[in-house]
Parts: C-alpha cells; sequence; structure tokens
C-alpha cells in the first residue's frame, strides 16, 4: 500500500506510517507539486486502517532545504500578474492559505507524527517540522528560521507553533536573525528530543520510537495528541475540563480492559484498530 506523486511518498508498514518528501536532487526543496502532495499523502494515510504512529523524512541528504526559488517565481508573478493589485493580492493570500493548510494536515492527522532530520532543514523546513509531535535529528543537521533573509514574515506555522516549545525569547532571536544552528544546540533549545550521530543511527532511533508508540492503546495515543493540541492554545483550566470531558466518555472501553487483563496475565496487550 504506498502514496505516491512526483515529489511525495507515504507507504504503511503495520501500524506505522512513512510520509517522505522525495526531491533529494534539490534537496527536498519545497516546489508546487509538494505543496499539493504533501496533504494528500497526509490524508491517504488518515485512511489506512491500523495506523497508530507517522514518520516524516526526507529521502537523500537533507531533510528540506526551503522554498523552492520556482516558487518565489510564483508568489511574485499572483502578485503582480493581475491588473488589478487587490486581485493579485487576493491570489496570493489564497496561495498562503492554501500552503498553510498543507501543514496543517501533519498537525491535524490523528495520531502522533515523529519528524526524522538530517542535514539541511532550513526555512519551510523548520515549518514542517515544528507541525510535527516529536523531533529527532542527527548531531550535524543545520537549522535556520530563514525568512528574514528573503524579507519575508514566516507564515507557514513556525511563529506560531514554536512559541510554545522555544519560548518568546529565542523563538523572537531565531527568527529575527535567521541564524544557522545544529543538533546540539537545538537539543539545548528543545526543538529536538534526540540527536544521533548519523543517519543511520537516527533512523533507528526513531524506528524504535515508533515502534513503542505504535505498542500503546490506538485509542489513547489518538486522545493524547488531541489533548495535547487542546490545551497548547487553552489555559490549564480549559485543558483540564476538556481531558476529563474525554475521560469521561473514552476510558471505559475495551482498551483499558485489555491493558487490564495484560498486566494480570503478564503478556504485550494486543489492541484492535
Amino acid at each position: 500500500m504506498e502514496y505516491r506523486g512526483s515529489a511525495v511518498r507515504a507507504t504503511m508498514d503495520g501500524h506505522i506510517g512513512r510520509v517522505g518528501l522525495c526531491r533529494p536532487d534539490k534537496a527536498n526543496a519545497f516546489d508546487l507539486a509538494m505543496w499539493e502532495e504533501l496533504p494528500a499523502a497526509f490524508a491517504w494515510l488518515s485512511g489506512q486502517q491500523g495506523l497508530r504512529v507517522a514518520i516524516l523524512f526526507g529521502e537523500g541528504r537533507h531533510f528540506c532545504a526551503g522554498i523552492d526559488l520556482s516558487v518565489i517565481r510564483h508568489l511574485l508573478e499572483l502578485a503582480s500578474g493581475n491588473a488589478c493589485s487587490a486581485r493579485g493580492r487576493e491570489a496570493l493570500l489564497a496561495f498562503i492559505e492554501r500552503v498553510q493548510a498543507a501543514f496543517n494536515a501533519i498537525e491535524g492527522l490523528r495520531v502522533p507524527v515523529i519528524a526524522e532530520i538530517q542535514g539541511a532543514c532550513i526555512g519551510a523546513g523548520v515549518d514542517l517540522i515544528a507541525a510535527c509531535d516529536m523531533r529527532l535529528c542527527t548531531v550535524d543537521a543545520r537549522f535556520s528560521i530563514k525568512e528574514a533573509d528573503l524579507g519575508v514574515v514566516p507564515d507557514v506555522g513556525t511563529i506560531q507553533r514554536l512559541r510554545h516549545v522555544l519560548g518568546y525569547s529565542v523563538l523572537a532571536e531565531l527568527s529575527y536573525t535567521a541564524q544557522h544552528f545544529d543538533g546540539q544546540e537545538a537539543r539545548k533549545l528543545g526543538l529536538v528530543s534526540q540527536v544521533h550521530e548519523s543517519p543511520d543511527t537516527l533512523r533507528e532511533a526513531v524506528n524504535r520510537l515508533a515502534a513503542t508508540i505504535a505498542s500503546k492503546s490506538p485509542v489513547a495515543l489518538r486522545g493524547i495528541k488531541r489533548n495535547l493540541l487542546w490545551a497548547r492554545d487553552r489555559s490549564v483550566a480549559d485543558g483540564l475540563s476538556y481531558v476529563a470531558a474525554w475521560n469521561a466518555a473514552m476510558m471505559p472501553g475495551e482498551d483499558l480492559r485489555e491493558s487490564l487483563d495484560a498486566v494480570q496475565q503478564k503478556r504485550a496487550p494486543s489492541y484492535g484498530l
């Protein structure tokens, strides 16, 4: 089973989904096809029965080197290609909202998403990993919130999502300066949770993490993700109220019974879809 576009592919292996950026000769820079195919790949993955966790990776040496120059030219044409300046800007707004929706599809997947990062993770690459639930990288990975160097404001989620991860002051400095930092610094800042010496050891660690997550109750996994995202943008009181209602509705299910039986019988639990 797979989804295959010209720039993005998705596969299923047991309970684990994998979405790959497939322009290694262009360092997986985002072209127009990739913007369209990324949400299609995640939509395909969302429809696969048994999905419990997903991995997002880039083929080749780099995760994602940012936006392809062809996209920037397209943006300029949208803004200036209409005799009416308001209509040109309206077309540009529609494009920005479409690419925002492409990255929202990552966050909107009902199960956790792990970003596997090696090489360059620049600009749009940072937007991508910001929409993921967990981020692991190689020690020599290179990160940059690059938009200030291009004279634009990050508009696909980095500022909105990473303020909850890095804190205001750190995110402000990285955004204003467009400075580069490596995997070790990313770990210190809290952007990634693990750093590994090579792409091979990174891949092994990501696979282990995915396998551990996939062994858990799928109902619990989906509920944890929903509650993490709900609580992120709301008060503690709102988050507690929401999770109380969630567990009151969802806790007395077969997964809880299976978990208790497995503990008592000293075996691994076996969950349904």
